[in-house]
C-alpha cells in the first residue's frame, strides 16, 4: 500500500514536470497563436494563465 502511495506521488510529480516542459517548448513554438493558446489551456496541471509569450507568425 505505502509502495502505491510513493509510486503515485512519483507520476504525479513527473506529470507537472512534463506539463512544465511541454508548456515552455508550446511557448515558443511556430505555431499560430490560437493553436498554441489550446494547446497551453489543455495541458494537465498547467500554471495558471500567465503572460503568455507572443511570437509574430511569419
Amino acid at each position: 500500500m505505502i509502495l502505491v502511495a510513493v509510486l503515485a506521488e512519483m507520476l504525479e510529480e513527473y506529470t507537472v514536470l512534463l506539463a512544465r516542459v511541454l508548456e515552455q517548448l508550446f511557448n515558443v513554438a511556430p505555431l499560430p497563436r490560437r493553436m498554441r493558446f489550446l494547446i497551453l489551456r489543455s495541458l494537465p496541471f498547467a500554471s495558471s494563465p500567465g503572460p503568455i509569450l507572443v511570437v509574430k507568425d511569419v
